[in-house]
Parts: structure tokens; sequence; C-alpha cells
């Protein structure tokens, strides 16, 4: 092994366990105290480690090659995926995808449609040169809401106080339900773009995302996740009973589950990302798996480590020079579709149906429901997904120069959507906690200089009792008179 390799090792281990150090310090005032999460944080030290900032981590260095880059980003969001899936699984209630259908079927149905659609056109009218099908392909990515960036409004202080358990929930089975949808939505766009200029091309297509699509890839994923979690409850549980699993492994279960599943759904070309979560929720089917780990700790462990270390990742390689140098989108759209991104692509859904989902009871929750459905890890995930199919169209086809076009587009939006959606929603709650201390500041500071200017004259009042006869001249005479 050189010695650069073994400095690239060193660098990469320094930079991540410092900073996992320097934040555990600090991370109860930062997560409970200004709800911060850790992803705009780690975000945000990837992009001051890399080559863009103290260039301590380097990503191409160590690659060897951009395409190496995307496989390994793209290796590294379906194995955080997984396990995160699968824990989200396990944390829901028994049954939970029985009895809360009706919901999940609004959110997962007619919510995931108008959120693509919306996006896709938002994409297909602010980029210049792109066609609604490759609209579609863009709108697709970024369709599905990130289980990782949803914690920060189902887990902790801010979501104890101010969302109910319900709503929690529901919030948690959606986002981890429509990652493994989006197939569903990107593979026909795609599907129409790949077989572009051969003859019957829609036909085919269609044919294809039918058969392999969602069939194949959604509907196998969801009868082998289902069998998987279901036959792995089973064994746990007949272990168990004999004593034949120690509580370290017994805790660890879940996390061995998802890899195992990764790897076999991955073997097959399946959508591993949903089979994922349905393991994880049949595994707790009845319950029993969820109340014996319900005090464990690994579980929110393996989610910070993996958090910090994706984010950091994401920091790391995100083309932050795209964003102002490209020849394909400017500046100003770009930050003009984030806005309007952010603004319309679920808000509006969440808010027309918020009295068909019985877990949102108030405005105030359809509002917070619907403005926090962020675009992270799994939008990245698809983009990647995005950019292999198309390099395989392209390695068919060495004369399909739209699909270069079309790879590039996609890289610079989603990333671009990525990032405007962890700082806004990673912002969000700190500034608007912000807003209303300073809010009640203001107002305290205004009672208090009132009350400042008032006192001499209450101080005067108060001197002469409540008898003062200029103050009470009526009761003066009644006085005089009785004398």
């Amino acid at each position: 092994m050189s010695a650069e390799a073994i400095l690239n090792f060193n660098l990469v281990c320094c930079a991540l366990g410092g900073f996992v150090t320097l934040f555990g310090l600090v991370s109860y005032l930062l997560k409970e105290g200004f709800y911060v999460t850790e992803p705009l944080v780690s975000l945000t030290a990837g992009a001051f480690l890399s080559p863009y900032g103290l260039n301590l981590i380097r990503p191409l260095e160590y690659a060897g090659s951009q395409e190496a880059i995307d496989t390994i980003t793209l290796c590294f969001t379906r194995l955080v995926l997984g396990v995160q899936l699968v824990i989200a699984g396990v944390q829901l209630p028994h049954k939970y995808l029985k009895t809360e259908w009706r919901s999940l079927a609004i959110l997962l149905g007619p919510g995931m449609m108008t959120m693509w659609i919306v996006t896709s056109l938002l994409v297909w009218k602010l980029v210049p040169g792109l066609t609604l099908v490759q609209g579609l392909i863009v709108g697709a990515c970024v369709t599905p809401t990130d289980p990782v960036l949803s914690n920060s409004i189902v887990k902790g202080k801010f979501a104890d106080k101010h969302i109910s358990t319900p709503l929690q929930r529901i919030i948690l089975a959606e986002s981890g339900a429509n990652d493994g949808l989006g197939y569903l939505f990107l593979f026909l766009p795609l599907y129409i773009v790949g077989f572009s200029g051969s003859d019957g091309g829609t036909e085919k297509a269609v044919t294809s995302w039918l058969g392999d699509t969602c069939f194949y890839t959604v509907f196998l994923s969801v009868v082998y996740g289902a069998v998987a979690g279901w036959a792995a409850k089973e064994a746990l549980f007949w272990a168990e009973r004999r004593r034949l699993v120690d509580k370290e492994s017994f805790h660890l279960f879940v996390v061995a589950l998802a890899l195992f599943i990764i790897g076999t759904v991955g073997l097959i070309d399946a959508d591993d990302v949903l089979a994922c979560f349905i393991a994880g929720n049949t595994f707790t089917w009845d319950d029993w798996f969820r109340q014996q780990t319900e005090d464990d700790s690994l579980q929110p462990i393996m989610d910070l480590l993996l958090n910090v270390a994706v984010f950091m990742w994401a920091g790391a390689v995100c083309p932050w020079e795209t964003f102002l140098s490209n020849d394909i989108i400017p500046v100003h759209r770009l930050v003009l579709l984030g806005i309007l991104v952010l603004l319309l692509r679920r808000l509006p859904m969440v808010f027309a149906l918020r009295k068909q989902i019985h877990q949102i009871h108030t405005t105030r929750h359809a509002l917070l429901t619907g403005f926090f459905g962020p675009i992270g890890i799994s939008a990245i995930f698809y983009l990647y997904v995005t950019l292999d199919f198309l390099r395989d169209v392209q390695v068919r086809d060495p004369g399909r120069g739209d699909c270069e076009k079309l790879a590039e587009v996609t890289l610079v939006t989603v990333w671009w959507l990525v990032i405007t959606s962890v700082i806004v929603h990673g912002l969000s709650i700190p500034l608007a906690n912000l807003a209303l201390y300073l809010k009640q500041f203001l107002r305290s500071a205004r009672r208090w200089g009132f009350k400042k200017e008032e006192s001499p004259r209450g101080s005067e009042e108060a001197g002469r009792g409540s008898h003062d006869p200029e103050r009470w001249p009526l009761l003066a005479e009644r006085s005089e008179s009785a004398c």
C-alpha cells in the first residue's frame, strides 16, 4: 500500500472522528436548544473539509474517476436508506400499514402524483431547452420525502411539543414508503427517453414499465420484504424463547436484516429500499420486537452515525462549482426554482387533502406537514440511478447527445434542490424560534418601558391615597356634607 493511500485514510479518520467528537460536545445544545439537526451541520462540515475548503476530504483522489464517485455515492445512499427504513418500519406500531392504509393511500397516491407533476412542471418551465418528459425525470428524483431529514419533526423536543404522536407516525410512514415507490414515477419517463427514436418506442416504454418496474421491481420487492421480515421475526422469536441469542445480537438484529435485504434484493435488481421498509414493518407486525427494544439506544446511535457520515460525504462530493458556472440554467433561475419547489411541491397538496387525513387536526398541523417534506438522501439516490440508466443508453447508442445533456441537467438541478432543502428545512425551526423569542423580547421591553415612564405619576397617585379630593371630587363633597 502506498504512503499516499495511508495518508488519505488517516485524513479521513481524522476528519470524521474530529467532527463527530466536536459535534458530540455540543449536540444537545444544537439539537434540543436551537433545534439544529445533524444533516445541516454535517453537510456544512463536509463542504468545509472538501476540496472546496480545507481539502482534507478528497473524493476524486480516493475514487480515481468521477464515475467511481457516482458508484460509491449510489451504494452509500442505498446502504443508508436501507438501514434507516428498516428502523423506521420497526418504530411503527403493530399492523400500522393495515390500520392506517387510508391516510397512507392518500399521501402515496394523489399526494405523490401531485408532488411529481408540480415539480416536473416547474423544472420544465424554468430550465431552458428541457422537454416535458425530461422534466418528469428530474421531478421524479425529488418527489419522495427524505426519511433522514424528516426526523427533525418526528423526533426530539420540538416534535413532542408541537406535533401529535399520530401525526409523527404518519409522516414517518409516508417518508419510508414513498422512497421505494419513487421507482414508479422515475422509470416511466426514463423508458420513454431510452426507447425514443426506435420503432414503437412509446409502446416498448410502457410495456417495460409495467413489466419490469411495476411487477418485478416494486411488487416483487413488497412480497420479498414482507416474507423476509416475517421469517426473520419468527426466527428471532424462536431463538430468544430458547435463550440462544444474546442481548447485543438481539438489538443488532434489525441492522443485520437491513444489510441482508439490501444485498439479496440488489442481486436480483429489484427495489431494495421499498423491501427494507416493508420488512421492518412486517418484522414488528405483532409489536413484540418494538416493545422489547423500546428503551434501546442502538437504533438512535446508528441513525446518528449514518446521518453524519452520509451528509459529510454529500457535502464533499456535491458539484458546488456547477451552480455558478454551467451552460444549462442561470443562477437566478436556480434560486427561483428552489423557492417555488419548496413552496408549491407539497404544501398546497397537503392543505387541500387535510380533511381526508385524520391525523391532521388543525391548520397548523397541515402547514407543518406540508412544509416539512424535505428533499435529501433519497433524491441523491434516484439521481445516480438516473445517471446510471442514461450512461447505459449512451453505451448502447453513442450518438445520444440528448442523454448527456439530460444527465447534466439532472445532476445540477437535483443537487441544487437537495442543498436548498437541507438548508431551508434545517434552519426553519431555529429561525422560527428566534423570531418568536425576539417578538417576546420586544413585547416585554415595550411593556417595561411603558411602566418606567408611568412610574412617577403612579408614585404620586399612590402617595395621595385612594381618597385624594382631586381624584374623587364627589367623594370629597359627600364627606364635607356628612360633617
